[in-house]
């Protein structure tokens, strides 16, 4: 008996221990503080303690520029002169304010005016821009507004209001109607119809293929206001995609033309040119083209919703513009007759993997005057400017060379010869990164550093090309702000300089910079690292990964100063390491590391995210590599879900939003571009086998949520859907967030989907126990 006694206590002693080691490994118990300390570290909160931050002016004329400026008192519209440097209001914000709340409805807050452009018109009129609504507002005497295009009422533009593109002469803007093309007299309101055949999935200049589906026209004005050279789109035979609301009573269906990769049929583009006056429509003649670009994967890439692709010559006799094969691989350089509409192709350019013409802008420019052209390509691994002969195709000389590419032509000069760019990766012991600005001459020579701080530069050019407005940051260190001259760099006058006292004041700290080795042991990879700020290096944190993999751009989200850096540091808050690595296969560095994995996007940059994580694991002790974490969105969510059944063993939870898990369904032009065309082989397998996540879903270990709009019009809920059949097939325990209604991004859902990934990485990475419920505070508009 006194044996049996004792091996019971002997058992009891043991469980008690047992369960003081599962109470243990239950780790803290965090509270609503908690939740709200990570929560100040949100750019809701953040941003508005910045003071003084200018980092994007815009030029009125040669000689004035206009500007956000924000201090404790709110966002003040001002406007500097070149010559003086004085700085007087823009307008006056109450009364403007107070015009706008007439027209729109809705009160709008003077010290927060949600104005996001601003031009005068011919008229004296000045034309403002909320979101993509525009309010022409008269400011003599009392200030009044209307509705201008663009501005909603039902969630439609009515007649009278779809968004238009502006003449050169800004007397005229040109809209879609019912699938032709119009215009609207900007004086009067007076509209004239330009094209009549027009038909339903074969419009003119619309812009409604694939994943970006707008009621935007896309075209191009020639510069006396006289012609316009847009397409007639042809939808006709593409697929279609579907999409159905959430509500009580019957749902309503979204369809819309999304051709998908290996699709027979595919959205096409019949080119043509409009004489305004006459109502003249004269089809080039010319097959009809691929509806691609040299740089995106739309015909529209420009900040301003322009056709890029696509340039005037000044006296508007010719055309020039570029034709891309499907798989983006043939460049075509091509001329058109303005009359005849005749059409002689200049030179070509052929590359293995894919043709890009920069990095943010389409970096072609058109000199009929001198018979020239500038082409932009990566011919010999970094992305460099050439001058080609117009009349015999041939290639004159480089006009940039060495190290580093050209990202963006902000200026041609045809009579001096001169053009001045952004570039990164051109000097030596500069974060490769970071954006500076140059110009050179046409002919070639060394081109001129204007901007010699080594940061990152963000730059205004004034029309005439005399000055800029150069804001350099980096993402350590806040803005500064000055007006420069564009021939030698020299300092005219300062603009701003930031202000983060309020910042620091509220318990700010930046990320570390980081550096780590690719996966081939040898190429620098550059990213951040964000630590609580309450860090204890004596402690094991547990570290997520947030990522995007490229190709079109990376996870660490530019390197101009930003306060927040998605929520990044608000996670770090609730204990964690958080990291973002740009990985092989993103775009800013040479060719060759941006075709890291071309034709392979199952690879999603993770063996250089594990090799980045590993190597920070053995650098910093405080770094636990058993508990990795990963999350990221769209590409991101792709990467995640990859990185959870490709390497199980590694990455033990994932948070995975919106991705495009298999891009056989996701819209052609992207897809094609960095994966190839889709090539079934004898034995019916394809290329494009090894990037579907939902053929690896049986691998699955750890936690794994899958987030997505029900209403996604980028990428199709049906790509999450497929690795949910997977995974119940292969009987796998996993999580799933669908929101109602909401499209790629999630709208007034967001605040509730952080913290749901807020508590999903505490709970089952860090063994804590989150806040029931914790509701983010997140401003009205």
């Amino acid at each position: 008996m006194y044996l049996v006694i004792g091996k019971s206590r002997l058992f009891g002693a043991m469980m008690l221990g047992l369960l003081s080691t599962a109470v243990a490994a239950q780790g803290r118990t965090l509270g609503t503080e908690d939740y709200a300390r990570a929560e100040r570290f949100a750019f809701y909160n953040t941003t508005p303690l910045v003071d003084h931050a200018v980092q994007k002016v815009s030029w009125l004329d040669d000689g004035h520029f206009w500007y956000r400026d924000h201090d404790s008192n709110g966002d003040h519209f001002v406007q500097m002169d070149a010559a003086s440097g004085k700085v007087t209001p823009l307008f006056d914000q109450v009364e403007l304010a107070a015009a706008l709340g007439k027209v729109t409805g809705k009160p709008v807050d003077a010290k927060k005016l949600p104005i996001t452009d601003y031009s005068v018109m011919p008229d004296g009129r000045i034309n403002v821009a909320i979101r993509e609504a525009h309010y022409l507002c008269n400011l003599q005497a009392a200030v009044t507004c209307v509705a201008g295009s663009g501005a909603k009422t039902d969630g439609k533009a009515d007649h009278g209001h779809e968004p238009g593109v502006l003449s050169p002469d800004k007397k005229s803007e040109a809209f879609i109607r019912n699938w032709n093309l119009w215009l609207r007299d900007v004086a009067t309101g007076k509209e004239t119809q330009l094209t009549t055949d027009g038909v339903e999935n074969f419009g003119y200049a619309t812009d409604n293929a694939g994943w970006k589906h707008t009621d935007s026209a896309i075209l191009v004005w020639s510069p006396d206001s006289k012609q316009i050279a847009t397409f007639q789109q042809d939808q006709r035979k593409t697929g279609d995609i579907y999409m159905v609301s959430t509500n009580v009573g019957h749902p309503k269906l979204e369809a819309w033309k999304y051709p998908l990769v290996g699709d027979k049929d595919v959205t096409m583009i019949e080119r043509v040119i409009i004489d305004v006056p006459s109502h003249r429509v004269m089809r080039l003649k010319m097959p009809a083209d691929q509806h691609r670009s040299t740089l995106c994967d739309d015909v529209s890439c420009g900040p301003d919703g322009g056709w890029d692709d696509v340039k005037w010559a000044p006296d508007g006799k010719t055309l020039a513009f570029v034709s891309t094969s499907r798989d983006h691989k043939h460049e075509w350089f091509r001329i058109a007759d303005a009359k005849s509409g005749a059409v002689r192709t200049v030179f070509e350019e052929s590359v293995k993997t894919y043709y890009e013409s920069g990095n943010g802008q389409v970096n072609w420019f058109y000199l009929p005057e001198s018979h020239e052209v500038i082409w932009f390509s990566e011919r010999t691994n970094w992305g460099q400017l050439y001058l080609y002969d117009l009349n015999s195709g041939k290639l004159k000389h480089a006009i940039t060379t060495g190290e580093g590419n050209v990202t963006e032509v902000l200026k041609v000069d045809p009579k001096t010869r001169t053009l001045w760019f952004r570039g990164v990766g051109r000097e030596p012991g500069v974060n490769p990164y970071y954006q500076q600005f140059y110009k050179v001459g046409l002919d070639g020579g060394k081109p001129t550093l204007l901007t010699p701080e080594p940061a990152d530069h963000t730059v205004a050019l004034s029309p005439d090309g005399r000055l800029f407005v150069d804001a350099y940051s980096t993402p350590t260190v806040p803005p500064v702000t000055v007006l420069r001259s564009a021939q030698d760099g020299r300092t005219v006058a300062q603009v701003a300089k930031a202000d983060i006292s309020r910042l620091v004041a509220g318990g700010w700290v930046p990320p570390t910079p980081i550096v780590v080795k690719a996966r081939d042991g040898k190429t620098d990879l550059y990213g951040m690292l964000f630590k609580p700020t309450n860090f204890d290096a004596s402690k094991k944190y547990p570290i997520v990964d947030y990522v995007y993999p490229g190709p079109q751009t990376g996870s660490v989200r530019g390197r101009s100063f930003l306060p927040s850096r998605g929520d990044n540091q608000s996670l770090a808050e609730l204990g964690f390491i958080v990291v973002a690595i740009d990985g092989m296969g993103t775009p800013w560095r040479s060719k060759a590391f941006h075709d890291a994995y071309f034709g392979n996007i199952g690879d999603n940059t993770l063996p250089d995210q594990i090799a980045g994580l590993k190597e920070l694991g053995k650098r910093y002790p405080w770094i636990d590599l058993d508990r990795v974490g990963i999350w990221g969105h769209s590409g991101g969510g792709n990467t995640t879900a990859d990185a959870m059944f490709r390497y199980p063993d590694f990455f033990k939870v994932g948070w995975a939003e919106s991705g495009n898990h298999d891009n056989r369904n996701y819209e052609d032009d992207w897809a094609e571009k960095w994966q190839g065309l889709l090539v079934t082989r004898k034995d019916g397998s394809t290329n494009y086998d090894d990037q579907a996540n939902w053929r690896m879903a049986k691998s699955l270990k750890g936690h794994l949520m899958l987030t997505h709009g029900t209403m996604d019009d980028n990428v199709p809920t049906s790509s999450t859907l497929l690795v949910v059949d997977a995974l119940i097939k292969a009987n796998k325990d996993f999580d799933l967030l669908l929101i109602p209604n909401a499209h790629h991004g999630y709208g007034r859902a967001t605040p509730y989907v952080t913290r749901r990934r807020w508590d999903y990485f505490v709970r089952n990475l860090a063994g804590d126990t989150p806040p029931k419920e914790y509701a983010m505070k997140v401003p009205k508009d």
